[in-house]
C-alpha cells in the first residue's frame, strides 16, 4: 500500500445548520485509508457510518474540516468536479440498491461505462457478464431489476460498483440481505478485487465475522472515531 486514497482532517457534518433543530453527527473526525487498504467501518446504529460514508463517497458535502479522494481536497470544487471525481475513482454500493427498475441488471451495471463513455461498448458489456456470473446471477443477465428479489438486487448493485475497476470501494452493509453463503460469495469477490486490481475497500457491517476478516476496523460511536487498529 502507498499513500492515500481518503484523508479527513477535523470532518464535522451537521443538519439543520442555522435552524433551532441544528444537530451536529460527525464530530471532527481525523482518518485515513491507504491506497489498496480492506477496512471495515463498524458500530451501533445512528452512530453515523452512512452519514460518513455518503462524505467520503462525495454525495453530501461535509459542514466543516477537510476531506481529500485519490490527494484531490474536494472542499471548494463545483457538483460537476465532485461528479467527475466520484465517477473516476469511487464505486459505491448503496444499502437500498438504486438501481434503475426498468433497465435490465446487465444495463445497470454497464450504466457507469455508458455515464462515462457516453456508449455502451462491447468491452463494457463483457465486463459486466462476468461480473453478474461471478455474483451468482448467471442466466439472469436479461431480467429487469424490478422483477428481481431484493437480494438479487443487491448482487447486481455489487457488480455495478465494480465495473470500472475503482481505486475505491465503498459498501453500506453489502451483505445485509443475502443468506451466509451468499454474503461469503460475495466477500470473497471484494477481496479478490481488493488483492489483484488494488482497489481499496471501506466497508459498513454488522456481521462480526466479516469484520474481522477485513485488514483493519473503525469503530464510530456516536459520531466519534473509538477505536481504529
Amino acid at each position: 500500500m502507498s499513500g492515500a486514497i481518503v484523508s479527513l482532517r477535523g470532518l464535522r457534518k451537521s443538519y439543520g445548520v442555522g435552524t433551532p433543530v441544528e444537530t451536529e453527527v460527525l464530530h471532527g473526525l481525523d482518518f485515513e485509508l491507504a491506497e489498496g487498504e480492506f477496512c471495515a467501518l463498524i458500530g451501533p446504529s445512528g452512530s453515523g457510518k452512512s452519514t460518513l460514508l455518503n462524505l467520503i463517497g462525495l454525495l453530501e458535502r461535509p459542514t466543516a474540516g477537510e476531506l481529500a479522494i485519490a490527494g484531490s481536497e474536494t472542499r471548494g470544487l463545483s457538483e460537476q468536479a465532485l461528479t467527475v471525481l466520484r465517477g473516476r475513482h469511487i464505486g459505491f454500493v448503496f444499502q437500498f440498491h438504486h438501481l434503475l427498475p426498468a433497465f435490465s441488471a446487465l444495463e445497470n451495471v454497464m450504466m457507469p461505462s455508458i455515464i462515462e463513455r457516453g456508449i455502451a461498448t462491447a468491452q463494457a458489456e463483457a465486463v459486466a457478464f462476468d461480473l453478474l456470473h461471478r455474483v451468482g446471477l448467471k442466466g439472469h443477465e436479461h431480467k429487469k431489476a424490478n422483477q428481481m428479489s431484493g437480494g438479487q438486487q443487491q448482487r447486481v448493485a455489487i457488480a455495478r460498483a465494480l465495473s470500472l475497476s475503482p481505486r475505491l470501494i465503498l459498501a453500506d452493509e453489502p451483505t445485509g440481505n443475502l443468506d451466509t453463503h451468499t454474503a461469503d460469495d460475495i466477500f470473497a469477490l471484494l477481496r479478490e478485487f481488493n488483492r489483484e486490481r488494488g482497489s481499496a475497500c471501506l466497508i459498513v457491517t454488522h456481521d462480526p465475522r466479516l469484520a474481522a476478516r477485513c485488514d483493519r476496523r473503525i469503530e464510530l460511536v456516536d459520531g466519534r472515531i473509538a477505536r481504529g487498529d
